[in-house]
């Protein structure tokens, strides 16, 4: 598991409140407040805003319209297969979706689909790792952890940014970073 200790935060966003997990190597988890996979804090944690500030202001910013890029350190803890997959899904660009199919084809094993789409729906970073680019073959929105609401919601911003037009501004610039 980890030699440190744990350290959590709850992020208030548009989506609703994210708790942030991360130990002395970085950002291990995302939860949303409400959705699958859900846990509650283990009493040895900690809660330190401080220890989350680094992952707290990237999340603002992309919430704010302002990033379209993490920078964080991460430590996401999975199998070898779903690391693979979740480091696949940090090449998604910004504003563009692609198919479960595509993921698996991109990460060499094009007849995995259905286990990249398990692995896709156990993605400890959501957002930061971002799986809600991911969706069917035929274009449909599938299962997201936070729902398929906020799946929309995150595609919409960042489709709204991508575009120039953040929040239904038209002609407004956005500073990307």
């Amino acid at each position: 598991m980890t030699d440190g200790p744990l350290y959590y935060d709850d992020l208030p966003t548009p989506i609703g409140r994210l708790r942030l997990v991360a130990d002395a190597q970085g950002l291990r988890e995302v939860w949303f407040e409400r959705g699958r996979h859900q846990r509650a804090p283990e009493p040895a944690w900690v809660r330190s805003p401080e220890a989350l500030a680094f992952a707290r202001v990237q999340l603002e910013d992309y919430f704010a319209g302002t990033r379209q890029h993490f920078e964080l350190p991460l430590h996401p803890l999975g199998t070898p297969f779903q690391l693979a997959v979740w480091r696949e899904l940090a090449h998604i660009p910004y504003g563009a979706t692609i198919s479960y199919a595509e993921l698996a084809r991109r990460i060499g094993q094009p007849q995995a689909v259905r286990a990249v789409g398990a692995a896709n729906g156990r993605n400890p970073l959501p957002i930061v790792l971002p799986c809600h680019r991911v969706i069917g073959s035929d274009g449909s929105l599938t299962g997201f952890g936070g729902g398929l609401p906020t799946k929309r919601f995150l595609l919409s911003l960042e489709d709204g940014v991508a575009r120039g037009d953040l929040f239904g501004m038209p002609g407004e610039t956005v500073a990307r970073r």
